[in-house]
């Protein structure tokens, strides 16, 4: 995938109250950086002026997101429960049936969502695997809601079988910085899944990608991981931020929890990044309290995944979801 080079010139923080510029060519991790040193409130108030430029503040785009293949891949991610080298109890299943996936697709347009995600624990789909997926793709379309899927690595033709079932987008998350990658996977580069990213531009089939945060990274591998996202040609439409929920069994299960803070700052310094992006509360809002993912709404958050679980995780139930938006006056889209 074509990257921007980076300018010789830095792009200083601008003063709280000045009107933010447009968005830049390219993004230096120093630009970044300094975007999460500034005071809190000075940074907010920035992604903020942002956010406004170019969505309505009070409205949240929600998705579902599915299992459709749980457990058994052969990847080694050290947060991922579905490695079958790690021994967090998690089973391997067999692909559902498309009957369960529609039941899941309806019951989940009934609650509100816009987009059905579906993901399978693969290394990358067989053809033989992608058949069925694409098949769940054409009949969740044709329910009226937006279509996403997360398979793993692609092999050259299978994304434009995708885009040719109505795929509106895919996801494949860059998960961290460059530097800090090997750290947390060691059985495929980062450049397979930039490769990756790559097929599904070039298919003409909407980007979404991002990243987890709380994996002992530094606050600069975050910010160099908003800069590899900001700097993609285009930048994804969808930028899910992951706050890491430690599973035991795997390498991560451990980690200590990021400051809240601090994944409010990840929020923001996103926003401002990627002003067009949408930017989604993934993975870890369970563990939110209602005045954090305000405050991430507060800093450019105009997504998050809605329903009870997320893969294999827990997520916040659909009522408390409900009950958040009457209290902040939010509405979904």
């Amino acid at each position: 995938m074509t990257m921007y080079s980076t300018p010789d010139a830095a792009v200083h923080a601008t003063p709280a109250d000045a009107a933010p510029a447009e968005p830049q060519a390219s993004w230096r991790t120093a630009d970044i950086l300094a975007l999460f040193e500034l005071p809190f409130m000075d940074l907010l108030y920035r992604a903020q002026q942002v956010h406004r430029r170019h969505f309505d503040a009070n409205a949240i785009q929600r998705s579902t997101l599915l299992s459709i293949k749980t457990g058994g891949c052969s990847e080694d991610c050290g947060y991922c429960s579905q490695a079958a080298r790690h021994h967090t109890g998690l089973e391997r299943e067999r692909l559902l049936p498309i009957d369960e996936v529609l039941e899941n697709a309806r019951a989940a347009k009934a609650k509100g969502a816009s987009r059905f995600c579906m993901g399978a624990a693969w290394r990358g789909p067989k053809d033989k695997d992608l058949e069925p997926v694409l098949e769940m793709v054409r009949e969740v379309k044709k329910l009226g809601l937006q279509t996403c899927v997360t398979l793993g690595m692609l092999r050259e033709g299978q994304a434009e079988k995708l885009a040719d079932a109505g795929l509106d987008y895919y996801n494949h998350n860059l998960d961290t910085a460059p530097e800090f990658y090997g750290q947390v996977i060691t059985t495929h580069s980062q450049q397979d899944r930039l490769d990756t990213l790559g097929e599904v531009r070039k298919a003409g089939i909407n980007v979404c990608s991002g990243g987890i945060v709380g994996m002992g990274e530094s606050r600069r591998a975050r910010a160099a991981l908003l800069a590899q996202l900001a700097n993609l040609s285009p930048a994804p439409e969808s930028v899910p931020i992951n706050n890491l929920v430690p599973i035991p069994g795997t390498p991560l299960g451990d980690a200590e929890p990021l400051d809240p803070f601090e994944f409010v700052r990840t929020i923001a310094a996103a926003r401002i990044t990627m002003p067009t992006s949408y930017v989604r509360l993934s993975a870890g809002r369970e563990q939110m309290s209602d005045e954090m993912q305000a405050l991430c709404f507060l800093a450019g958050a105009n997504s998050m995944f809605y329903g009870d679980r997320l893969l294999t995780t827990d997520n916040p139930e659909a009522g408390r979801d409900d009950r958040l938006f009457e209290r902040l006056g939010l509405q979904s889209i």
